[in-house]
C-alpha cells in the first residue's frame, strides 16, 4: 500500500492523502477580490488528486498586499467572493480546501511576477504605498524605507489576523495556514537581522518569537478546532547573524502550545545578497524531519518535490507527514492522479475525468510508460457488457465462494 495515498490528519481534518497543494500568488485579483481566473486555477487543482489545496497568500489588511494583483480577506466583498468560490470548488472533490494568510512587510507595494522585469518595488506614480515593519530597513537598495510599527499598529494587526480567520471561517474554508517566512512582516519580527527593536516586541529570541505566538493564539482563539491550523516559518536564514533551525524549533514548539497543528518548513528570503545552497530535489525536508522530531506537530515538507517516488519515500521513511507542491502542480495539474497510477493506488477520478482513468483508457501506458496502475474494477466507463475495444479489459472479481 502507499504511504503518499494513506489517509491523513491535521488538526480536526482527516485527508484522503498526503499530497497538498502549495499557496501560489496568482496576481490576478482587483482591489484584493478574487475573480474568475481563482476559480479556474483552484478549481484545476481540486481535481488534482491531491487531499488538501491551500489558495495563494492573502493579506489580512491593505497595507499587507504585496502587488496590485495579490488577495485580500479584510472587506465583506473580498469575503463574498472567497466564499463562492470555496461553495463552488467544493463539488469538484473530496479534496480539503484552506487559506493562507499573511501580511507582507517592509516586501509591500511590489510590482508583480510579469512586471518585475522593470524592477520590483512600485514606484509612486504607479500606486505605491507605505510599507511596515519592526524596524525602519529598508528590503534592498531601491526599496521603500518602511514605517516603523508602534504598539498600537503591532496590535491592530493581530487584531486583524483573528478577523480575518473569522472570514476565512464564514467563507467555508477548513484550513488556515499562518505565512511566517520569506521575509514578509511575521519573519522580520523574527529575526535579529530585520528586528533591531529594544521594546517588548524585539531583542530576546523570546521577544522576536512573541508577535507570532501573539497571531497565533489569537488566530486559534477564533478558529474552530474541528479545522487545521498551520504555520510556514524559516528553517534558517542561511547566515550566522540571522535566526538559527533550533530558533525554528523552539517556535514551533510555543505555537504547539498555543493550539497549532502542523508547521511547514521553508527558509531564506530575509534579505538579498545571503549565500543560500543551489536548490535540489528535497533540499528542505530535513527542516521538516527536525520539527517531526522534536515536537508534536504534523510536519509538512517542500523544497522541489516533484517525483511521486520521491514524495513516497520522504513519507513512507517517516520523514514528514505531508508533502506540498507547487510548481510541479502547475506544471501538471493531475500530479496526483498520475502518480496514484505510478505507485499503484487505486483512487477515484472526478466522474467527468473517469474515461481517463488506467483502467478505461488503452493509451494510459503508452502515455505514462512507467506507471504501475492495479488491476481495478473501481469506476467503470461501461459495463462489462459493452464492447471495450478502446479499453482495457475488466479483470475480474475475486470469487467469494467458500
Amino acid at each position: 500500500m502507499s504511504a503518499l495515498f494513506s489517509q491523513g490528519r491535521l488538526g480536526g481534518l482527516d485527508l484522503d492523502n498526503r499530497i497538498v497543494v502549495s499557496p501560489m500568488c496568482q496576481y490576478s485579483g482587483e482591489r484584493g477580490v478574487a475573480q474568475p481566473w481563482h476559480l479556474i486555477h483552484i478549481g484545476n487543482l481540486m481535481m488534482s488528486g491531491a487531499g488538501l489545496v491551500i489558495m495563494e497568500a492573502t493579506s489580512v489588511e491593505a497595507a499587507g498586499l504585496g502587488t496590485h494583483g495579490c488577495l485580500g480577506l479584510y472587506t465583506d466583498e473580498q469575503e463574498q467572493a472567497l466564499g463562492s468560490l470555496v461553495a463552488q470548488a467544493r463539488n469538484l472533490s473530496s479534496a480539503r480546501l484552506g487559506i493562507q494568510l499573511t501580511h507582507t512587510g517592509r516586501k509591500a507595494a511590489t510590482r508583480t511576477i510579469p512586471e518585475r522585469w522593470r524592477g520590483e518595488p512600485l514606484p509612486p506614480e504607479e500606486g505605491a504605498w507605505k510599507p511596515v515593519a519592526p524596524s525602519p530597513i529598508a528590503y534592498d537598495a531601491g526599496w521603500q524605507e518602511p514605517e516603523e510599527l508602534t504598539d498600537e499598529g503591532i496590535r491592530s494587526i493581530i487584531e486583524a489576523f483573528a478577523d480575518a480567520a473569522v472570514r476565512a471561517d464564514r467563507a467555508g474554508f477548513d484550513l488556515v495556514e499562518i505565512h511566517g517566512a520569506h521575509g514578509y512582516l511575521i519573519h522580520s519580527f523574527l529575526s535579529p537581522i530585520t528586528n533591531r527593536r529594544t521594546d517588548g516586541w524585539g531583542g530576546s529570541t523570546d521577544r522576536r518569537n512573541r508577535f507570532a505566538i501573539e497571531i497565533v493564539r489569537a488566530v486559534r482563539a477564533v478558529w474552530p478546532r474541528s479545522k487545521a491550523l498551520g504555520f510556514r516559518m524559516n528553517s534558517t536564514d542561511w547566515t550566522p547573524e540571522g535566526s538559527t533551525l533550533d530558533d525554528a524549533v523552539d517556535l514551533a514548539k510555543a505555537l504547539e502550545a498555543q493550539g497549532l497543528d502542523y508547521v511547514v518548513m521553508s527558509s531564506g528570503n530575509i534579505r538579498p545578497g545571503i549565500a543560500i545552497p543551489p536548490a535540489t530535489p528535497g533540499h528542505q525536508v530535513p527542516f521538516a524531519t527536525a520539527i517531526k522530531r522534536r515536537t508534536g506537530l504534523a510536519a509538512m515538507a517542500v523544497g522541489m518535490i516533484a517525483k511521486p517516488e520521491q514524495a513516497e519515500a520522504i513519507i513512507a521513511s517517516d520523514e514528514a507527514d505531508f508533502v506540498a507542491l507547487a510548481r510541479p502542480m502547475l506544471d501538471n495539474p493531475r500530479w496526483g492522479l498520475h502518480a496514484a497510477a505510478a505507485l499503484g493506488a487505486d483512487i477515484r477520478y472526478p466522474p467527468q475525468y473517469i474515461r481517463a482513468r488506467p483502467n478505461n483508457w488503452l493509451g494510459f501506458g503508452f502515455v505514462h510508460p512507467d506507471a504501475k496502475p492495479p488491476a481495478t474494477t473501481l469506476q467503470l466507463d461501461r459495463p462489462k457488457s459493452v464492447s471495450s475495444w478502446d479499453r482495457p479489459a475488466a479483470p475480474e472479481k475475486p470469487s467469494t465462494a467458500a
